[in-house]
């Protein structure tokens, strides 16, 4: 009786007695009371509306007599913890189912290997995956299965599901799995109700990208606007100084209208900005960016380019409604993002489920906590949106994932251990798958330690039962639908109902060419946007610069002759001054002349009046002397001849 398979046998056998048991005690209370019917003599005929009344009052009073009898023989064949297991998983409302009870406790296994116990189930409450999840695990665990389990079981629900598919082997979710001898030795020993399944599924890529087998998937694309400056510095790898300097390349591009499609764009804004001598005028008004900075920006946003991350910025755009589609069977429809290159590309890739949940919070209304999601995202490899993030990045991150669940949006981190992903989210996620984890290295111990802590308080060793448990084996911590921790325990993980690995070529082929969203996005468009725009400004302004130039030059000319008219003016002025003044002077010395001539004639014309003047007085005199002399000689002679006479 120590074989685990044949405990798990009786235990199943003690369940369907007990519930066989509670038939016939509810067969027997309705006899009784037909019997009573016939003794008082009422009709125990009535009509289809009195039967319906009859009906829900009998639910209504009986099946809590019924209905507890029957669980309490259920738990009753539990015995220990895997009672307090099944009574703290019992929820009243719709699972996502998980997987089977894993007996660990030594005390119950008597030495023998831990065995799950058939029939008792352990899921996550529906309506708190919108609290998000965590999957962590070593590398071979089952992650990537435990993934597929829980995005089948959301689509059943009829909840759309976003995930990563960084392998390329979730296509097998379009087939339906196919049985084997493994597989229903396995579900036998669990009770799993396991039926083949095929699930809709939408392949995406990253821009231009293929898929694993070298396929063109339906392409996702955004601008770099949308994206933003604080995501796009993640991709980019800048530190907090540089990402700053990038919001105020946005915020410029913004207020001038420039929009920002793809990179080409963005390196032509933070060339204008520090190149033209427009545009560092323009940028002295928002504040400064170094040409070193600069110079980081666009030698990264080159690389971004050589390394292939170009073809994710464009258009048309991603409308992120197209992610929430559901068929009309009622199954949500799984969208599968894969990225071949995860090594080059990886924090792009991580980066852009970010922005998704940042589109969707925008656009999704307040719901509160719904009974089931509104849509789930998967973020596998999530360490690689964590490493080396930015204070302002992980801010956005934490912001993101307390705030999205009251949209409806349930997150599922799927990542190697616990430890990569930060407190501040941790703290965030209400229900953890966690696989094996290995202690092979020192450091390899201390995170399986800190990996234990973050479990509430179970019986379990959990540092035995983490390092001891196989592929496909897990422990499980949930909140109950009261929000409290449902006892922690070891499961074993469902098996998928779909394909296990890549679907075959022709399936991925048909989804490819069948896809409603491939007409929309899969040809690329090259709008007029910010690199156009700057090129014309710049024509523009060089245009200008040309037209000023030659008014310039123009107006040098027209001032060079203006001055060389003046200059020959002054001359000429000069010159007619010089020959003015020779006139003048010539004329003053003519005159002059003249004066002198005139003074010379004058001063001649009084001299020759003056010997003339002196002639006739000289002449007057001689008349003068003469008349004198004559008179005195008559005199004489008058004299003589009166002297003679008297004599």
């Amino acid at each position: 009786m120590n074989d685990a398979a044949d405990i798990a046998r009786l235990r199943a056998v003690a369940a369907q007695a007990a519930a066989d048991a509670a038939a016939a005690q509810a067969a027997a209370a309705q006899a009784a009371l037909e019997a009573a019917l016939a003794s008082s003599g009422e009709s125990t005929e009535s009509s289809p509306a009195e039967e319906a009344d009859a009906g829900q009052a009998g639910a209504a009073d009986s099946s809590p007599q019924t209905a507890a009898p029957a669980e309490a023989a259920e738990s009753a064949q539990y015995e220990g913890y895997a009672a307090e297991v099944h009574d703290g998983y019992a929820f009243s409302g719709n699972t996502l189912p998980v997987g089977t009870y894993l007996e660990c406790q030594p005390s119950v296994l008597d030495g023998a290997d831990p065995a799950p116990v058939a029939g008792l189930r352990v899921g996550i409450p529906m309506g708190l995956v919108n609290r998000h999840v965590l999957v962590a695990g070593a590398t071979g665990t089952g992650k990537t299965r435990t993934l597929q389990l829980l995005a089948e079981g959301l689509s059943s629900a009829d909840v759309p599901v976003f995930l990563s598919d960084v392998k390329g082997d979730l296509t097998g979710m379009a087939e339906p799995g196919q049985a084997s001898e493994r597989l229903t030795a396995r579900t036998a020993s669990t009770g799993q109700p396991w039926q083949p399944t095929s699930f809709p599924l939408e392949l995406l890529t990253l821009g231009d990208s293929t898929t694993a087998n070298g396929q063109a998937a339906t392409p996702l694309r955004t601008t770099v606007t949308e994206f933003g400056p604080v995501l796009l510095a993640r991709v980019l790898g800048l530190n907090e100084t540089q990402t700053s300097a990038l919001q105020l390349v946005f915020s410029w591009a913004d207020a001038e209208g420039l929009a920002l499609i793809d990179l080409k764009d963005l390196k032509a804004v933070v060339d204008y900005l520090t190149g033209s001598e427009a545009g560092k005028a323009a940028l002295k008004t928002i504040g400064g960016v170094s040409a070193a900075t600069a110079g980081v920006i666009l030698r990264e946003v080159s690389a971004l380019e050589a390394s292939g991350g170009d073809a994710f910025f464009g258009e048309p755009a991603l409308d992120v409604s197209d992610l929430l589609r559901r068929t009309t069977d009622g199954h949500g429809i799984v969208s599968a993002l894969e990225l071949a290159d995860i090594q080059s590309q990886g924090v792009l890739f991580s980066t852009f489920l970010m922005w998704l949940l940042g589109e969707l919070f925008e656009l999704l209304p307040e719901v509160g906590d719904p009974e089931k999601p509104t849509m789930v995202f998967f973020f596998d490899e999530a360490h690689l949106l964590f490493s080396d993030a930015t204070k302002p990045f992980l801010e956005a991150v934490t912001r993101t994932v307390r705030l999205i669940r009251s949209k409806g949006v349930g997150i599922v981190f799927i990542t190697q251990s616990p430890t990569d992903v930060p407190d501040e989210v941790l703290a965030q996620l209400g229900s953890r798958v966690q696989h094996a984890l290995r202690a092979h290295t020192p450091a390899d111990a201390a995170k399986l330690k800190k990996a234990v802590s973050t479990f509430p308080t179970s019986p379990l060793n959990l540092t035995e039962v983490l390092a001891s448990l196989g592929t496909g084996q897990a422990v499980v911590s949930v909140l109950d639908e009261k929000g409290r921790p449902a006892p922690v325990t070891a499961v074993v993980v469902d098996a998928p109902a779909s394909i296990m690995g890549p679907g075959q070529p022709a399936t991925v082929s048909s989804l490819i060419t069948s896809s409603p969203l491939r007409a929309r996005y899969a040809t690329a468009v090259d709008n007029e946007s910010a690199s156009e725009m700057l090129a014309a400004r710049v024509s523009a302004d060089a245009a200008a610069a040309a037209a000023a130039a030659e008014a310039a030059e123009c107006a040098k000319a027209e001032a060079k002759a203006a001055a060389e008219a003046e200059k020959a003016a002054k001359k000429e002025a000069e010159r007619q001054a010089r020959a003015l003044e020779k006139e003048t002077e010539r004329e003053q010395r003519e005159a002059a002349k003249r004066a002198e001539r005139l003074q010379r004639e004058a001063e001649k014309a009084a001299e020759r009046a003056a010997r003339e003047q002196e002639r006739r007085e000289e002449r007057r005199q001689r008349e003068i002397e003469r008349t004198i002399g004559s008179v005195g000689r008559q005199i004489t002679r008058s004299i003589l001849g009166n002297i003679l006479r008297g004599r």
